[in-house]
């Protein structure tokens, strides 16, 4: 049987067909990569690489463009998944994740003893998804997929963030110093951010409800409150219960025990300024 002749003129390979797709998408709408970036919530620059092949962007980037351009649901995810060559990338609780956090006007995270997400370095963020065996192209995807999500708080419509980090998150330095001291001054400079604000609850505050849990509560534009607690295996997202209810309160009180929005930038510094001195490995 001689082979199908392809007459839609698209690319069959996944990457490509991802990009062209996009592409297409863009222009249809006449529009630059700075007005996308406005209207999208991200920096015109990563629409223009996501359309040069040179990444394919975080899944809440794919999903905020899909909710902005009004396509069919989950088209552009389909294409994002064969692109990136891992179809488990979209598991339903985290696409559902994803779709809350582009919907949210704050959020607020506490973090038990493992950097937020969007506080990472490229650094830190492989070193630490080395630890869970991930390795290869694989860790290179989930890598540019954690980065991508900084845009939330970079790009032209940041969502408000506060972040709560217990001191274990502080005293849990990476195996390369110079990499350890990087992340800290990353910290820094996004505290530094007007939409940002970092608090630490340190070890003499004594143990608290939440001193082992990690927990995301999304604020969206309705009045909803939807909370996602993590661990470093899964994730659960929980919404309209009373637990919600119940884990903002233990919330309330961490973020009561915890220092000054100035004093935690000082108290980083130290760390820091400790770390500095300290002979590189």
């Amino acid at each position: 049987m001689p082979p199908r002749r392809v007459i839609t003129g698209r690319s069959q390979e996944p990457r490509k067909r991802y990009a062209e797709e996009l592409k297409r998408l863009r222009l249809e709408r006449r529009l630059s990569y700075r007005a996308l970036g406005a209207v999208a919530g991200w920096d015109g620059s990563l629409f223009s690489k996501m359309e040069k092949g040179e990444t394919l962007g975080g899944p809440e980037v794919v999903q905020a463009l899909e909710t902005y351009y009004g396509v069919q649901k989950d088209m552009l995810v389909a294409l994002w998944e064969l692109a990136a060559g891992d179809h488990t990338q979209f598991r339903a609780k985290y696409r559902k994740y994803f779709e809350l956090e582009a919907e949210a006007v704050s959020v607020w995270h506490h973090a038990a003893g493992v950097m937020p997400g969007l506080f990472q370095t490229k650094n830190y963020a492989r070193t630490l998804m080395e630890t869970g065996l991930l390795e290869g192209d694989a860790l290179a995807r989930q890598v540019k997929a954690r980065l991508g999500r900084k845009e939330r708080l970079t790009g032209a419509n940041p969502f408000g963030y506060r972040a709560v980090l217990s001191e274990a998150v502080l005293r849990r330095p990476m195996p390369n110093h110079a990499h350890w001291q990087e992340q800290l001054e990353h910290l820094l400079e996004m505290g530094d951010r007007r939409n940002v604000t970092i608090q630490v609850v340190p070890y003499s505050a004594g143990l608290y409800a939440l001193s082992s849990t990690d927990v995301t509560f999304l604020r969206l534009k309705d009045g909803r409150v939807a909370v996602w607690l993590e661990t470093s295996f899964s994730g659960s997202l929980i919404e309209g219960t009373t637990d919600v209810d119940l884990l903002q309160l233990r919330y309330d009180r961490a973020r009561d025990l915890a220092l000054s929005p100035e004093d935690s930038r000082e108290f980083i510094m130290r760390l820091l300024e400790e770390a500095k001195c300290e002979p590189s490995t």
